[in-house]
Order: C-alpha cells, then structure tokens, then sequence
C-alpha cells in the first residue's frame, strides 16, 4: 500500500471512530493541579495543611518505580486560591481527586497522604471506596476535635472551639502570624534543616483558605464514616511531645478511634515529630516501600 494510500484510510478510520474515544482532554481543576514523576505502577501523594509536593521529594527519590501522581492544594504553598476561595476545603478537594483518578483512567492507584491529606485520603476511600486500592495515613487522627475540644465534647462544644481559634487566625497581624508559623513548625519539625522548607510552604499560603481548612479539620468527624473504608488502611503516627500520656494509653486513643477500619494496620513512629518523612526519612521510606509493595 503506498503511503498516500494508508494515510487516507488511517484519516477516514479516525474521522468514522464516535468523539468519546478521542483523546481525552487534559485534567483542570480549580482547587487542584496534579504533575506526574516516574513510570510504574501509580501512587497519588496528598500533602497536608499549607504543604506543598515538596515534602515527598526525598521519598520519590529513594522509591522508584512507581508514576507518582502529587498533588497541590489550591490557596497552599503559593498556588492561587481559585476554587478553593470560599467554603470547606478538604471535602471537595476529595471529590476533586476522585474525579482526577477517573479521568487520568488509573486502575485503582494507592493514595498516601499527610496530616490534612491523610483526612483527603480518609474521604476519598469511604466516600469514593472504588477509586483507590490501598490508602496510608500520616499522623493524621480521624476526629481532630478530640484533642481540641476534649474527649465526649459536643459538636457545639467543638464548633465554639473551632471559631475562636479561626477568629485568633483572622485578627493577627503579620508579625504575629510569622511567629506562630515558625513556632508551629518548630514543633512539626525535628530536623532544622528542612524548617525553612515548610515555613516557606506556609507563608506563602492564602491565610484566608488556611484558616477555613483548618477549622474544618477539627469539626470534621470521620470516625463514623471508617467502617465504609474497604481497602487496608496503613497509619503511621507519632506521639507529640505535648501529649502527657504513657505511650501505650496513646495507642489506646488511636486503636480506639480507627476501630471501624476493617483492614488496619496502625505504628507509631519514634523518635519523630509530625513530619515522618524528614524527621525519619529512612523509617518511612521503609515503611512505604512495604506498604506499596504487591499483595
């Protein structure tokens, strides 16, 4: 066949096929954008409250093999607010990923997220529970309200509290808010090194979406809705230092919280403050690696 030939008949073959197997159009989002790093099988990367994909470059590095799909929030770690302007955050950005896991077509991806992206990832597998394989939660507790509020407070009890904090949020200055940012992250940090790294991150988020997603973490509880969760769910937590409890009445209060989960496995981290990847860098690598290895 010359190639005048099959050129008009591989263009008439494409113009018979119907416009829903064309290629798709390019994922858009206004409270999301998602890049992808490496091949393999695929792993979508939530970071938490005023982070950005920076905190899982050294996990990427160290575990190739895998299309990592990593996600940033809008209005976080200097990305436009756009639709994440007003109204909760975590919620529809779950709904956002579900809708960016059909469109990108991936078969079921594992879905690690971190503090805020862990309660992302909590959502998206009980409310979206054929989207995802396999979630893993990093320190994130599944009713923030509890330590806030205190256990057995009431949802006005837990709002009240919520409010005022987001009104403290609102009403400090620029001074005020640096300090607390370093102070905050100091805590979150062990490892100075990479303070500057999340403190960057985080002045440069939008302080309005901060202070909302915030208070939606602490007045949001999962815990009812973890018994809908049908694929395993891997935890890793740490004890803050603030916490006065012996560490196994700790395990207690997440063994207790997570009890819905049918396929759980929960480790607290040592030696470790809220960002594991940086503070124990090795440990988590290990810890994902199994947890994304074939079952």
């Amino acid at each position: 066949m010359s190639r005048r030939r099959f050129t008009a008949r591989a263009v008439a073959v494409l113009a018979a096929l119907p416009l829903t197997c064309a290629m798709a159009a390019p994922f858009s989002s206004e409270r999301i954008t998602v890049r992808t790093e490496g091949t393999g099988p695929d792993v979508v990367l939530i970071p938490g409250l005023n982070s950005s994909p920076r905190v899982w470059a050294s996990t990427v590095k160290k575990l190739p093999g895998y299309r990592y799909h990593l996600v940033q929030v809008s209005g976080f770690a200097g990305q436009p607010a756009a639709g994440n302007k007003e109204g909760t955050v975590a919620a529809p950005v779950a709904d956002e990923i579900a809708r960016y896991i059909e469109a990108a077509e991936l078969k079921q991806p594992a879905v690690i997220g971190h503090s805020m992206g862990g309660t992302i990832g909590m959502m998206l597998a009980s409310r979206h529970p054929t989207r995802l394989s396999r979630l893993m939660v990093v320190d994130m507790f599944p009713f923030l309200g509890t330590f806030f509020a205190g256990p057995g407070a009431s949802p006005s009890q837990v709002e009240a509290v919520a409010d005022r904090i987001g009104a403290g949020m609102r009403a400090a200055t620029p001074e005020q808010r640096a300090k607390s940012t370093n102070d905050t992250i100091a805590g979150m940090i062990d490892t100075e090194a990479m303070r500057p790294v999340a403190i960057k991150d985080s002045t440069t988020s939008d302080p309005d979406v901060s202070g909302r997603a915030y208070r939606e973490l602490i007045v949001t509880n999962l815990i009812p809705e973890l018994s809908r969760i049908s694929v395993p769910v891997t935890v890793l937590y740490v004890q803050p230092k603030t916490v006065p409890l012996a560490p196994a009445q700790f395990d207690g209060v997440y063994k207790g919280a997570y009890a819905p989960v049918k396929q759980l496995t929960l480790k607290r981290i040592p030696d470790s403050a809220h960002f594991i990847m940086w503070d124990q860098p090795q440990r988590f690598q290990s810890e994902v690696a199994s947890f994304l290895s074939p079952r």
